[in-house]
């Protein structure tokens, strides 16, 4: 595996290389993550993944100082995945100068949720993947559906800015007791891991309460904010600080109406929640 570390190295790394398949990455990575690169080596060739904790996309009051970089060990994993190119840019080589021209997502997609919580989340990932993308130039891109919001966000920027590149959704890779993995679950102390899988059982059960609705063409909207609600409320009392849960169509991430519950329009259950000093998110298609 071939580590570069500039952007002109890495150009000429792939100079001529027409179906790169791309994962871009903030590194300490886990099972999740080597899942996507399998999944891109099955899509193009070569493989190419990116390590770059990018401060675009942390508010002021989150955890860019103390995000775990873990290069060393991470280039031996992806080694082993067979990864044929790692970028591993510092912040110099990827922003020379302030990063003034930024992509922004409409408001519909990029404030709701996720966007809402974290303020100019969103701006910072479509700028710092527009820029990979236009480093890399991959034919493919795989991303996890755990960030379920950003994926979707990060297609509709490919489909609008007409980028030569194809974004293939991967499935969440989920521990033995059904976290979704993610390199913050490694703040979790001991208590709090054991309670975290009560996230993923809060949207199932949550995940079946509409189905047993749909399943008798009665379920409305009032209904549905009632469960979300409950689902919170089932939360706080187990000490969790829930940001959101919440029932969305799949196709935009907006309320369903309730014609659209009726018609059994594909949904999607997403959430974010505070365990101690770690917020965790995760999702659930219904």
């Amino acid at each position: 595996m071939k580590i570069v570390r500039t952007i002109t190295e890495l150009r000429n790394q792939l100079r001529g290389q027409l179906r790169t398949s791309f994962v871009p990455t903030m590194g300490n990575l886990h099972q999740g993550h080597l899942s996507l690169m399998r999944i891109a080596a099955q899509h193009g060739d070569p493989v190419v993944a990116s390590i770059f904790v990018n401060r675009l996309q942390f508010a002021p009051n989150e955890d860019f100082d103390q995000y775990p970089r873990t290069l060393k060990a991470d280039a031996e994993k992806l080694e082993a995945e067979g990864v044929y190119v790692l970028f591993a840019p510092d912040e110099k080589e990827l922003y020379p100068e302030p990063q003034e021209f930024r992509v922004h997502p409409p408001e519909d997609l990029g404030d709701i949720l996720e966007g809402e919580f974290r303020p100019g989340f969103f701006v910072g990932v479509t700028t710092v993947v527009l820029k990979l993308f236009q480093c890399v130039q991959p034919q493919v891109a795989v991303f996890g559906k755990k960030d379920y919001q950003q994926q979707m966000i990060v297609r509709r920027m490919c489909q609008q800015f007409a980028l030569p590149t194809q974004i293939i959704s991967a499935e969440t890779v989920r521990d033995t007791d059904g976290l979704a993995l993610s390199s913050r679950n490694g703040y979790l102390n001991e208590a709090e891991r054991n309670e975290a899988p009560w996230l993923h059982k809060t949207l199932q059960s949550l995940r079946s309460r509409v189905i047993s609705g749909r399943a008798t063409q009665s379920l409305s909207p009032a209904e549905v904010l009632e469960m979300e609600n409950a689902a919170c409320g089932a939360l706080r009392h187990r000490r969790w600080v829930p940001d959101y849960v919440s029932v969305r169509k799949r196709a935009n991430l907006k309320p369903a109406s309730a014609s659209e519950l009726r018609a059994q329009e594909p949904l999607v259950i997403v959430a974010a929640a505070r365990l101690g000093q770690t917020r965790l998110i995760d999702n659930l298609e219904v």
